[in-house]
C-alpha cells in the first residue's frame, strides 16, 4: 500500500507550496542515489522515486486536489505514470546548486535514471491505461445474504478488432520519425543536456501512420458492455468489489483499468442485519408464552420450527445457530437471533372477557414472580 504523500515529505495537509518545495528539496538532496554509498543506492533509488512522485501530486494545484478529494485512487484514475511528472518544475528547486544542481536535474530527467518503470535507455511508455470504472448493484437482503451473479450493463470502451487495438489500419504501427524510435528526445540547456519524453508519440516510439478508420487512431472504440459479476454470500451494505483489468480498455494496447462495484443492499421488512448475525422480531399469543408452544420462524434459507418454552417473557431472545450470515472471508455463518414479544389480545368480547376472568382468579399472586419481587423490593424503600 502506498504512504501518504504528505507523510513522505514530512509535511502537514495544510503546507504552503513552499513549506512542500522545501520538503522536497531536503529529502532529494539526503537520498540522491549519486550521494550515497553503492550498496545502498537501490534503496536510495526507490525513496527518490517516492519522494518525487509525492512532491509531482502536491506542487500541482489540479493534482493536489484530485489527491487530497479521493486519495491515490484519484491520482491513478486521472493521471500516467508519466502524466504525473509532466509540467513539474524541479529545476527552480535545485538553481542555487550550480553544476551540483544539473546532477541532481539531470537524474530526475534521465541520464540513467527513469521514474517511468525502466532503466537508462528504457522507453516511457506512452499508451494510456483505461480508466478504472465505478458500478453501483443494488441487492435485496437476500440476495446479498445468499451471493448470487448478476449481469450489469455499462458503457465503456474495447479494443478496437478492425486494427487490433494499434491504432493504425494495417494493424502495424512505424517509428516515430520525431525521435527515431528511441521514445526520448534530447536538448541542450545551458551547461546540462535534458531527455525528455518526445511528444509525438509520447515515449512510446512508435506511431500509427495511418490511423485506422473505425476507431480515428485510438485504438479502441466505445461500446455497451455486459459483465457477469459474482457476488459472494454475505457481502455487506457499502461493501465495494474491484475487478482487475475490467475497467475500461486502455490505449494503443495499454493495459485495461479496474472495475469497482459498489453494493447497495435494500432494507428488509423483518430481517435486521447485526455482523454476521440476523435479527428478527416476532409475536406470540399470551398462550403461548403461558404454556409453551411450537411455532414457524421465517428464516434466509425458508421456516424452520422452534420451540417456545411455557412461560416465555416478553423480550425473550432465542437463537437459531447457522442461520446468519455467511463470511465471504473465513466460510461459516453467524446465527438467527430470534426476539419474542408477547402480544395482548385486543377488541375481547363479553363472552372472552368472561373467560380471562375466570382463568386470572386461578392463577395466584405466586405465578408471578417478578411482580412479586418487584413490590417486595419496591415496598423496602417506602416503609
Amino acid at each position: 500500500m502506498k504512504r501518504d504523500y504528505y507523510e513522505i515529505l514530512g509535511v502537514s495537509r495544510d503546507a504552503s507550496k513552499e513549506e512542500i518545495k522545501q520538503g522536497f528539496r531536503s529529502l532529494a538532496l539526503q537520498y540522491h542515489p549519486d550521494r550515497v554509498s553503492s550498496d545502498k543506492k537501490q534503496e536510495a533509488e526507490e525513496k527518490f522515486k517516492e519522494i518525487s512522485e509525492a512532491y509531482a501530486v502536491l506542487s500541482d494545484d489540479e493534482k493536489k486536489a484530485q489527491y487530497d478529494m479521493y486519495g491515490h485512487a484519484g491520482i491513478n484514475s486521472h493521471y500516467t505514470s508519466e502524466d504525473l511528472f509532466r509540467n513539474v518544475d524541479f529545476s527552480s528547486i535545485f538553481s542555487d546548486l550550480g553544476s551540483g544542481g544539473s546532477s541532481i536535474f539531470e537524474h530526475l530527467f534521465g541520464g540513467g535514471f527513469d521514474f517511468f518503470g525502466s532503466s537508462s535507455g528504457g522507453r516511457a511508455e506512452s499508451a494510456h491505461r483505461g480508466r478504472d470504472l465505478e458500478f453501483t448493484v443494488n441487492l435485496e437482503f437476500k440476495e446479498a445474504m445468499q451471493g448470487l451473479t448478476k449481469t450489469i450493463s455499462f458503457p465503456s470502451y474495447k479494443e478496437c478488432t478492425r486494427c487490433h487495438g494499434t491504432g493504425d489500419k494495417s494493424g502495424k504501427l512505424s517509428a516515430c520519425p520525431n525521435c527515431q524510435g528511441s521514445g526520448r528526445v534530447s536538448t541542450q540547456k545551458s551547461f546540462f543536456s535534458l531527455t525528455t519524453t518526445c511528444p509525438q508519440c509520447r515515449g512510446a516510439g512508435y506511431i500509427a501512420a495511418n490511423p485506422c478508420p473505425e476507431c480515428s487512431g485510438a485504438g479502441r472504440i466505445r461500446d455497451t458492455r455486459k459483465l457477469e459479476v459474482k457476488i459472494p454470500a454475505g457481502v455487506d451494505n457499502g461493501s465495494v468489489l474491484r475487478l482487475s483489468g475490467k475497467g475500461e480498455s486502455g490505449k494503443k494496447g495499454a493495459p485495461a483499468g479496474d472495475l469497482y462495484i459498489h453494493i447497495n443492499v435494500k432494507q428488509h421488512q423483518f430481517f435486521q442485519r447485526e455482523d454476521r448475525n440476523i435479527i428478527l422480531n416476532i409475536p406470540v399469543t399470551c398462550m403461548e408464552a403461558i404454556l409453551g408452544a411450537e411455532i414457524k420462524v421465517p428464516t434466509i434459507d425458508g421456516n424452520v420450527k422452534m420451540k417456545i418454552p411455557p412461560g416465555t417473557q416478553n423480550g425473550k431472545v432465542f437463537r437459531i445457530k447457522g442461520k446468519g450470515v455467511p463470511d465471504p472471508r473465513r466460510g461459516g455463518r453467524g446465527d438467527q437471533m430470534v426476539k419474542v414479544f408477547v402480544e395482548i389480545p385486543v377488541n375481547l368480547n363479553r363472552k372472552q372477557k368472561k373467560t380471562m376472568d375466570e382463568a386470572a382468579l386461578n392463577v395466584s399472586e405466586d405465578n408471578y414472580p417478578e411482580k412479586k419481587n418487584y413490590f417486595k423490593n419496591l415496598n423496602k424503600y417506602s416503609d
